[in-house]
């Protein structure tokens, strides 16, 4: 008898939860984005190779150019906010002359490039991780640039 108790109310239970459950099936979420899955695992492996370059082994140039080939063939990556963050911390440590690389860019073209990147990253991914570093770095350079309008 205490079993048919104890079923019963466990019945009535789950039973009662359901619609709760059920409500929260339907919430909206932004814009559902396409991704192509092969797209995406070819930028993935260019961020990974871009990653090593720029912690391991300090060769922006070869950083930047791999995140410049994410941003340019896949603006909608799933990660573009770290393609984004990674290229321009690249950028202004190229205008500083570090790493093992040289640049025969300019320190001032450098500099600039990298502030559109961060900007880019804190106008367009506000949740981004990446966010308080990029605000930071973004500072001495008269802070990020102004979100542009699209009209």
């Amino acid at each position: 008898m205490k079993k048919f108790y104890l079923v019963a109310i466990c019945l009535l239970v789950f039973s009662a939860a359901a619609p709760l459950a059920r409500a929260q099936g339907n919430a909206k979420q932004g814009p559902d984005v396409v991704r192509d899955p092969d797209l995406e695992k070819d930028s993935l492996h260019n961020l990974e190779v871009a990653r090593h370059y720029f912690k391991l082994r300090k060769a922006y140039i070869a950083a930047l150019q791999r995140c410049e080939e994410i941003i340019a063939g896949n603006p909608t990556f799933s990660k573009i906010d770290e393609v984004l963050f990674m290229a321009g911390e690249s950028s202004l440590r190229l205008a500083e002359n570090r790493g093992k690389q040289a640049s025969k860019t300019a320190s001032d073209k450098l500099r600039e490039d990298g502030r559109d990147y961060l900007s880019q990253l804190v106008n367009g991914y506000p949740d981004s991780k990446f966010k308080d570093t990029a605000l930071e770095d973004l500072k001495p350079l008269g802070g990020p640039k102004p979100k542009e309008s699209k009209q």
